[in-house]
């Protein structure tokens, strides 16, 4: 029987343990991206042997993770589709990556039903592409650089650390007053980023900011997935700065690439149009296919 609970700060080394055996770089597959959604995403998680197993939403529009970590893989999932039998409602597993898939289906012939959102698939770039914007392809981020250079003669990238995280904190408040609607979605975002900042040496972030004549212009933080791939989580940018976001983001990837990291992966686009065009402008060399896997008795 799984026995769910809220995850909390101090579950993160046994939760670690358990995703290091992840065959995926699937960006859900930290534990920041785990903690720091929690209240967003209603996020709970269960230890079954040597398995981690999360469970998100509410009611009928519940779903699982595919289990992660060591041991009989048959049998955690079996787990899985009587916690939902008893809450009645339908098994469904999300984040259902490639070698997964395959998984599943050797274990459960013929039993899962896969389905697909291409809002949930994750953008994974080279570092090195980032760091260095070399081609045509890239034309046009240099530009931007270029001119906010120009225009900003007196920039600068530093790291987060507790002496300025306030003024990440500031910065993002003013980008969300900046914005024209009332998005309850900034809010939860919002409290995650705050989350990450309470806890940024616990959670093993990692960070930088662009500072103008001395202000915080630009911010980014995120974690690593493994020793090759880093997940950036959250970046923050005025959009009335030219080239502001390309500036952070390209002065961050330098910052990877010193670190020894191959890959980012900056996460889903959500179906969001102006997000997805901008994900896609920096021309990811994997996007990573996530599906969800619905029980069929």
């Amino acid at each position: 029987m799984l026995e769910f609970k809220k995850p909390e700060i101090e579950d993160k080394e046994w939760v670690d343990d358990c995703l290091s055996f992840a065959q995926s770089l699937n960006c859900e597959y930290t534990f920041g991206n785990i903690y720091l959604w929690s209240t967003a995403y209603r996020t709970k998680i269960a230890k079954y042997n040597s398995f981690l197993i999360c469970k998100w939403g509410k009611d009928e529009n519940t779903f699982y993770s595919i289990p992660i970590g060591n041991g009989d893989f048959k049998d955690a999932v079996l787990q899985i589709i009587e916690d939902a039998k008893n809450s009645k409602i339908k098994p469904k597993l999300g984040g259902i990556t490639e070698n997964y898939r395959k998984l599943l289906d050797e274990c459960f012939p013929n039993q899962f039903k896969f389905t697909h959102d291409d809002g949930n698939n994750d953008y994974i770039y080279n570092v090195t592409d980032l760091a260095n914007l070399s081609g045509k392809k890239y034309h046009g981020k240099r530009n931007h650089i270029t001119n906010f250079k120009k225009n900003n003669p007196s920039w600068c990238y530093e790291e987060i650390n507790e002496s300025n995280i306030s003024e990440c904190i500031d910065l993002h408040t003013n980008w969300i007053s900046d914005k024209d609607d009332n998005d309850p979605d900034y809010s939860l975002e919002f409290e995650s980023v705050l989350t990450g900042f309470e806890n940024y040496k616990r959670l093993n972030l990692f960070g930088g900011i662009i500072r103008v004549e001395g202000k915080a212009i630009a911010y980014t933080y995120g974690e690593p997935l493994n020793s090759s791939c880093f997940v950036s989580h959250f970046e923050k940018a005025p959009a009335d700065i030219q080239g502001a976001y390309a500036i952070i983001n390209q002065e961050f990837a330098k910052r990877l690439l010193e670190k020894g990291y191959e890959f980012v992966n900056r996460e889903e686009d959500l179906g969001i149009e102006g997000l997805r065009k901008a994900k896609q402008s920096y021309k990811p060399v994997l996007w990573l296919n996530k599906d969800y896997a619905i029980y069929e008795e």
